[in-house]
């Protein structure tokens, strides 16, 4: 007698975001993983190998069924090998003007909804350069995967305190400090202080998404 099939496995709970994650993107990232992972002939089980990021929660975030961490996104935009915005947006005419209201913001988070990244630049274009509003709550830690090689950021504390860890070398950043590091490597953002941190960061390709 053949036994039955197993069901399919759940994503692992630190691969989904928190709730209050911009719900909207949902879809979109799941276009643009599928139309990306289609182009550069990768089935799921291979991009889960590649990205460390497992089969059940690809097909997830395919499918428009589950809001991955940021966390996640960094593992599939670098085993994709393109920029993050590749992931959260489409090709199209930039005019020249767009605001971006905060009020319509698109929030990307963690896990545990201790950080929280906003982009400050319209997702109707890939790019080079990407500006994003970073915050990170009291005690929080957020533990970054290495970038694509030749990725850089700079990055400005606006208020509250950070603690940056760029292989295994912590540097202090207060109020007003700003900091360039080259990001294709591990690095943790880390908040000691009682208060929210408030940062700005300007990351830079190497090059643009093929």
């Amino acid at each position: 007698m053949t036994p039955p099939n197993d069901p399919p496995a759940a994503p692992s709970d630190g691969e989904v975001a928190h709730p209050d994650a911009s719900a909207d993107l949902t879809p979109i990232v799941g276009a643009n993983l599928r139309r990306l992972r289609v182009k550069r002939g990768l089935s799921l089980e291979r991009l889960a190998k590649q990205s460390g990021v497992s089969r059940a929660m690809l097909g997830q975030i395919e499918l428009g069924q589950s809001t991955p961490t940021i966390n996640v996104l960094w593992k599939i935009s670098l085993a994709l090998d393109v920029p993050f915005s590749s992931l959260l947006g489409g090709a199209g005419v930039t005019p020249s003007v767009s605001l971006l209201p905060q009020s319509r913001a698109r929030m990307l988070m963690s896990r545990d909804g201790t950080f929280k990244s906003r982009a400050l630049f319209p997702f109707d274009t890939r790019r080079a350069v990407e500006f994003y509003e970073l915050r990170l709550a009291a005690h929080g830690i957020e533990d970054a995967n290495p970038h694509p090689p030749g990725t850089t950021e700079n990055l400005v504390v606006q208020s509250g305190v950070l603690r940056l860890t760029v292989d295994r070398e912590s540097y202090s950043l207060n109020t007003g400090d700003a900091v360039y590091f080259e990001a294709d490597r591990p690095h943790i953002y880390e908040n000691p202080g009682d208060v929210e941190t408030v940062m700005y960061l300007v990351m830079t390709y190497a090059r643009d998404d093929r």
